[in-house]
């Protein structure tokens, strides 16, 4: 039998009960889909290819970041209410009270 906990807090969850929830998610590269236009065309691909592979060269001594990474996480109902309630897991900001002057 296998055994499942929660992700976030670690408890022990029962994958037939329904207070466990699987969150999945996909992170990737956002970029517009290369068009083609007529500056393109006039522009010397020789020299572009050139200075294309000079920035990758730069590129090279930064650690790569993947393209694509896929997560799962097993959570609990409490663990899940609150990963829908603040997803991002940003703290809440208060808001300032300043005296009148």
């Amino acid at each position: 039998m296998m055994h499942f906990s929660c992700d976030f807090c670690g408890k022990n969850l029962a994958v037939e009960s329904s207070n466990c929830f699987i969150v999945k998610m996909k992170a990737y590269a956002a970029k517009d889909p290369a068009e083609l236009t007529d500056e393109d065309l006039d522009d010397d691909q020789v020299e572009e290819m050139a200075r294309m592979l000079n920035e990758r060269d730069d590129e090279d001594d930064a650690p790569a970041l993947p393209r694509c990474r896929k997560m799962r996480f097993d959570l609990c109902g409490g663990c899940y209410r609150k990963f829908l309630g603040n997803p991002l897991g940003r703290e809440s900001v208060g808001k300032f009270a300043f005296s009148p002057n």
